[in-house]
């Protein structure tokens, strides 16, 4: 799963695995553009473990400008220099112009005239080397944004998120798009170690992507992890997407994995512990060996498909400017606003709920954050029970298991016009308690907490013996002042 690869002009890197397939005129093109993408040395995995080969990145096929040219010692061997580059320039013009045609003529000419207008007009020798293929990968990602503003326009006033969210997540899987996620593992030695996901799970709100296997790389020798989104460069309609082509990397998140064990701890049982990583990325350890298990990242539905394919290697989509919208009545505080969450794991959901108007007065304003209470303890009406048994599933491909009192939380809260003001995805944890401010009741209390750099969800449960199941009693959102003042222009 070792990854060769170089740097486009773009800062883009990819890569291709075993070799770009013949069939396909954007196939045949692809191979005449560069050589075929065996990699050197190896799978590049530590002695011992095995792994699928991976090949040379998009970036390798020739480009002129900007890759070492060896210096020519003979006039020959400039010449072949010179004719080398020549030739690499008319592939990428040709792949160019076979994804994106010169608009018709209106007479007819056979295919050798229409060579020579295109030739003509396009001018292929006046540009410098590497243009065509800068051109291609410009044009292709902006047909890509294109395509995807018009399935994600159209939106679901109840949820304020695209209404073919999940129909763009599937046609990403179909034949035409190919998108599927990596996490690419980078150890403190340069190396970089590349796995697709194992499996991918699509909820109402959100996604859960999995990876596990036998191949993992030892994790004293790590220090990072990149998520990223990854679709084919070249793409043909009429079939599924070449899994041997050059590929597009879009940065997701970024992790640190140096100091992993040190990181939050959130459960474990027999076999494995888990931590969690901010954003939503649950990693299992074995805990003999202290090695990796599996890796598991949740996202949220919430600018997903653009994050997966609209940014970089290096950098990650970059959201839309938000223009602050008018509050009308700041002096009433927060109002209109619409909750749905979600807690749930391997496709079972302990709590699915929606809670509309909900409202805060100005004054409940309190170490920069703003309270918004959704169920309160002392109206029993609001009090919500936990369906199941609540836990946390994983699996590899030896073993699975369930780990008590975790979970998946996904949170959607739109403001006072149905906007997404805040969403994630996220592993958290119930934990015990000391007796609340709220009613006594008979049993044991717990909470669940959770926190990021735009609120806190504060969640109080439960222990219902009698019927074996957990209440929620309590459910507060601490929204940071900078937040709303920044999305309404406000000075809370």
């Amino acid at each position: 799963m070792f990854r060769n690869e170089t740097t486009d002009p773009r800062g883009q890197k990819t890569w291709c695995r075993g070799g770009v397939r013949s069939g396909g005129t954007a196939g045949r093109l692809a191979a005449a553009a560069g050589p075929g993408c065996a990699v050197p040395g190896g799978t590049g995995l530590p002695p011992g473990r095995g792994g699928p080969q991976r090949g040379a990145a998009f970036s390798s096929l020739p480009l002129g400008r900007g890759h070492v040219v060896p210096r020519a010692t003979t006039p020959s061997a400039g010449t072949v220099v010179s004719v080398s580059l020549r030739f690499s320039s008319f592939i990428w013009f040709r792949i160019y112009t076979t994804a994106f045609s010169p608009k018709r003529c209106n007479w007819k000419v056979n295919s050798a005239e229409k060579t020579a207008v295109s030739m003509k007009s396009l001018s292929v020798e006046d540009k410098e080397a590497g243009y065509w293929k800068k051109e291609f990968i410009t044009k292709q990602r902006a047909s890509v944004k294109a395509v995807l503003a018009q399935v994600l326009q159209p939106v679901n006033p109840d949820t304020g998120l695209p209404v073919k969210t999940k129909e763009a997540l599937s046609f990403s899987f179909s034949r035409i798009s190919g998108l599927c996620w990596v996490i690419i593992l980078k150890a403190k030695n340069g190396q970089e170690y590349v796995m697709e996901h194992t499996d991918v799970s699509v909820h109402d709100s959100s996604v859960t992507i999995l990876w596990y296997g036998k191949n993992w790389p030892q994790l004293a020798m790590l220090a990072a992890l990149d998520l990223c989104g990854v679709t084919p460069v070249f793409m043909d309609r009429s079939k599924a997407p070449s899994k041997n082509g050059p590929r597009w990397h879009s940065l997701i998140a970024k992790y640190n994995l140096s100091n992993l064990t040190e990181s939050t701890m959130i459960g474990w049982d027999s076999l494995i512990r888990i931590f969690c990583l901010h954003p939503g990325l649950l990693v299992g350890l074995w805990k003999r060996e202290e090695e990796l298990a599996f890796v598991m990242a949740n996202l949220h539905f919430h600018h997903l498909v653009e994050k997966s394919t609209l940014g970089s290697a290096t950098v990650p989509y970059e959201l839309p400017p938000h223009t602050p919208l008018l509050d009308d009545h700041p002096e009433y505080g927060l109002h209109g606003y619409q909750l749905h969450v979600d807690m749930h794991s391997g496709g079972i959901f302990y709590l699915c709920g929606t809670f509309r108007n909900l409202f805060t007065k100005k004054g409940s304003i309190e170490n920069g954050y703003v309270k918004l209470v959704v169920i309160r303890f002392k109206n029993n009406t609001e009090h919500l029970p936990l369906i199941g048994k609540f836990g946390l599933s994983w699996r590899t491909d030896v073993f699975d298991g369930c780990i008590k009192s975790c979970s998946i939380m996904d949170v959607t809260l739109l403001d006072e016009y149905g906007k997404p003001f805040w969403c994630f995805s996220s592993p958290v944890c119930m934990r015990s308690s000391g007796p609340s401010d709220g009613p006594n009741f008979l049993g044991q209390t717990y909470c669940v907490d959770y926190v990021d750099s735009e609120g806190k969800v504060h969640v109080e449960l439960v222990w219902i013996k009698e019927t074996e199941e957990y209440f929620i009693v309590s459910l507060v959102l601490y929204l940071r002042t900078a937040k709303i003042n920044q999305w309404f222009g406000t000075a809370y």
